[in-house]
């Protein structure tokens, strides 16, 4: 099981915009499709699927959230071709941010909003290098710029086998932003790769719960922990959301998280959801009890 899960909120294209992506790598498949009814946003679709072997999670559930930048998905391409042909894909009905070309820090790159403004980074790497293929990128930007190198060493505190690889500082006026630190740092939380970096131009977006980090936890012990570790934000928490100091947004759930809601008789679920959408952190006792129909 993957401890850490990117997820993906759209307001209707969850499965839609899951299908275009596994169209574009190997090793990719819809994994399940629920649907969870009554919520505040009605009946949302939640769709789980993989992209290069990796799991990832959307969901379609209103239109309350849209992405931007400073949350983007990093591809690693072994040839010019694949660069060019995920390129032409992404661009459709897309927004260029970085336009494809060579980069002193890659020779074939591009950074591009997908038709669902999802953020894509495009870079060709040595084909003997061994890499994961798609690493979640944080910048860090407007209210959190700066803090990049302060999050990376916070969030390898957190989780077990984690570890910071290389960290890269801007050199004297590389950046706009006079805030930004760090332009590049490698790292791992749970064995998986991610990357962060402060953003050297002034903007004003932030992170936002359009694109979210789902933490499986194996039991209520281990959801209490990562609830104190990462909510910082006591009004975003909700349904087993929270925001961390820095305002990224996680989700703190069980890892079966479908069994525990849509296993069950008809009025089983229904007390089951009613429950779990009046909580902030998960309770697993009470939503067994609730299961039951105890008081």
């Amino acid at each position: 099981m993957q401890k850490i899960v990117p997820h993906l909120w759209y307001d209707k294209e969850a499965k839609e915009a899951a299908e275009f992506y596994i169209s574009l790598f190997d090793e990719s498949k819809i994994l399940n499709v629920t649907v969870i009814g009554d919520t505040p946003s009605g009946d949302a679709e939640i769709v789980n699927f993989e992209l290069a072997g990796q799991t990832f999670a959307a969901i379609s559930a209103g239109p309350y959230f849209k992405f931007n930048p400073s949350i983007s998905l990093m591809v690693a391409c072994t040839s010019l071709e694949e660069v060019n042909t995920k390129w032409k894909a992404l661009s459709e009905g897309g927004t260029e941010l970085m336009p494809l070309g060579e980069y002193p820090f890659s020779k074939w790159y591009g950074w591009i909003q997908d038709r669902y403004g999802l953020s894509w980074q495009l870079m060709l790497v040595d084909s003997g290098e061994m890499v994961q293929k798609i690493t979640t990128n944080l910048l860090f930007s407007n209210d959190a710029c700066g803090k990049a190198e302060e999050a990376v060493k916070y969030y390898t505190e957190v989780f077990e086998n984690s570890q910071i690889g290389i960290i890269s500082k801007y050199g004297n006026g590389e950046a706009k932003s006079s805030k930004a630190r760090i332009n590049y740092a490698a790292f791992k939380l749970c064995g998986i790769d991610f990357s962060a970096m402060d953003n050297g131009f002034d903007v004003e977006f932030n992170f936002n719960e359009a694109f979210s980090l789902i933490v499986n936890c194996d039991d209520q012990k281990e959801i209490d922990y990562y609830w104190d570790k990462l909510s910082a934000i006591p009004e975003a928490e909700q349904c087993g959301w929270v925001k961390d100091k820095f305002g990224l947004s996680w989700q703190i759930v069980p890892y079966n998280m479908d069994e525990i809601l849509l296993n069950g008789t008809k009025d089983e679920i229904k007390r089951v959801t009613e429950a779990f959408l009046k909580m902030k952190k998960f309770d697993l006792n009470a939503l067994e009890k609730a299961r039951l129909g105890h008081e």
